[in-house]
């Protein structure tokens, strides 16, 4: 399982880093200056808000989970901890958007995420033992 989800959070990592990079190459989303309405322009926000947010907090996350997880240490059993918990909340907000509005393609490519997260935090804390943290 170790082995499972370091290589997991390495697959978050790169599949996290090539969407943001396509939404920001591509230009499909307008910036919120390019935008008129309040509610496009909000729109847009949110999408820029999650990419930034994950390009700060997430990928550093994904990436020290990925290695210290593979050499279990405490800092990576806590970085998948906190991985896991950014998912669960990302997600919670991108599903109930979707679920008022379209299903969108980051709310369809992340789901597996999610699913992981939510059944590998009970298994890290019951193992927390394996990565020195008591």
């Amino acid at each position: 399982m170790i082995r499972f989800l370091s290589l997991w959070n390495w697959v978050a990592f790169c599949i996290t880093l090539l969407f943001w990079g396509a939404i920001a190459i591509s230009h499909q989303v307008l910036l919120p200056w390019e935008l008129i309405t309040p509610l496009e322009k909000g729109a847009s926000a949110v999408t820029y808000g999650f990419l930034l947010g994950d390009m700060l907090y997430s990928l550093p996350l994904l990436f020290l989970a990925a290695r210290g997880l593979a050499l279990k240490k405490s800092w990576g059993w806590m970085s998948a901890q906190m991985a896991n918990a950014l998912w669960i909340y990302s997600m919670t907000l991108i599903l109930i958007r979707d679920g008022f509005t379209r299903w969108s393609p980051g709310g369809l490519l992340f789901i597996p995420f999610l699913i992981v997260a939510i059944i590998s935090i009970p298994w890290l804390w019951k193992n927390r033992f394996l990565f020195g943290v008591h």
